[in-house]
């Protein structure tokens, strides 16, 4: 039996807290190249990041201005003690930031933030710069949902997982079906039959292998299909996937790969259908939240003061808030929701949705699980 693809997602709190952390760090500015930012990839030695970091700072005393010298010395030197204080490197790795945050000439002030991210990093990094390298932290705010992929003929199939901007190949699989021959009359229609059966007996065993994959992935927001014509509508017909994944397919594509270059190409041939996805979700739960409102007032509510006394009940199911809310009201609030379980979607005002969400709630709703006086 092939071996379960583990994926890890990011909860909507650790999104949270990973954007707070972003906003802080990109107003950081230094007036020189004094930011000192260092990654250590998942199952990385940490020791031997310290002993990077010690030899830095002894190649910083070459650095001209004082004022700089003095910053990434000391940076160097609140990082090295950190570091030294954790045993070993967490299981997702380590970003590492120190800098002067200071807003006035001359003045010292030196922050350190370690962060263990929600997902592994596989990058090694040290760069002392102006601003803090946080790009592969950005990364992982676009990867809260994944999409499954599938390049297939009558030959072979690749299984892949797009993951933000990773693809990863989770499966190969390989048909008997053999390829044409020359031949005629009754060979000819007998040869075509078993070639027939054959090649649906493949699409039962790859349609297999994406319910084993796929259904119970969370965060799984779509599946695409791509392949030569016709095979891949006739994997959707006589493949017998499951309803609950052929319900996830939002697209199909013609490829004439069935490799991992395949899957590349796949999904650059759907990136328009991608993007759409998260309109189309936002969209919906906003349209449920006002259908609930309308026709069903008792399970549904908004503002501040009413989510609060549903929540201390356990009332609340589903908890939206809109982007345009205060962070530090985000995290009151997630706190609460937590505690009984609802599921915590924020909205965008990106959309016509969006923005008429705020303008009706002041960017706070709920969806009850059961209605309360």
């Amino acid at each position: 039996m092939a071996q379960k693809y583990e994926l890890k997602v990011i909860s909507d709190k650790q999104k949270i807290e990973l954007e707070d952390l972003l906003v802080v760090l990109k107003s950081i500015r230094g007036r020189h190249t004094e930011l000192v930012t260092v990654y250590i990839p998942s199952g990385f030695n940490k020791d031997q990041i310290v002993r990077q970091l010690e030899y830095e700072k002894s190649t910083a005393a070459n650095i001209k201005s004082k004022q700089t010298r003095s910053a990434v010395e000391t940076c160097l030197e609140s990082l090295t003690r950190e570091l030294k204080n954790i045993k070993q490197t967490p299981p997702n790795g380590l970003a590492c930031f120190s800098g002067n945050i200071s807003t006035k000439e001359g003045v010292q002030d030196i922050k350190t933030w370690l962060y263990e991210p929600p997902k592994p990093l596989n990058i090694r990094l040290y760069r002392c710069d102006q601003v803090f390298i946080t790009e592969y932290l950005d990364e992982l705010l676009s990867t809260a949902e994944v999409y499954g992929l599938l390049v297939m003929d009558r030959r072979e199939a690749t299984i892949g997982l797009l993951d933000g901007k990773k693809i990863d190949v989770i499966r190969k699989l390989e048909s008997h079906v053999p390829g044409k021959i020359k031949a005629g009359g009754q060979s000819a229609a007998r040869y075509e039959r078993i070639t027939e059966d054959l090649a649906k007996e493949f699409f039962k065993k790859v349609a297999e292998a994406m319910k084993d994959i796929f259904f119970t992935m969370p965060k799984l927001k779509g599946i695409i299909v791509g392949g030569p014509i016709p095979t891949k509508e006739e994997f959707l017909e006589y493949g017998e996937l499951v309803t609950t994944l052929k319900n996830k397919v939002i697209a199909i594509k013609d490829i004439g790969y069935t490799d991992e270059h395949g899957l590349k190409l796949l999904v650059e041939a759907s990136e328009e259908d991608i993007a759409q996805q998260e309109i189309i979700k936002e969209k919906q739960i906003v349209f449920k939240f006002f259908e609930t409102l309308g026709k069903h007032k008792d399970r549904a509510t908004y503002g501040e003061e009413k989510i609060k006394i549903a929540m201390e009940r356990g009332a609340v199911d589903q908890l939206l808030i809109s982007k345009k809310v205060s962070k530090e009201k985000i995290a009151e609030l997630e706190a609460l929701a937590v505690n009984i379980g609802a599921e915590i979607i924020i909205i965008s005002t990106e959309t016509p949705e969006g923005d008429q969400f705020y303008n009706l709630t002041k960017g706070l709703g709920a969806i009850l699980r059961f209605a309360f006086e």
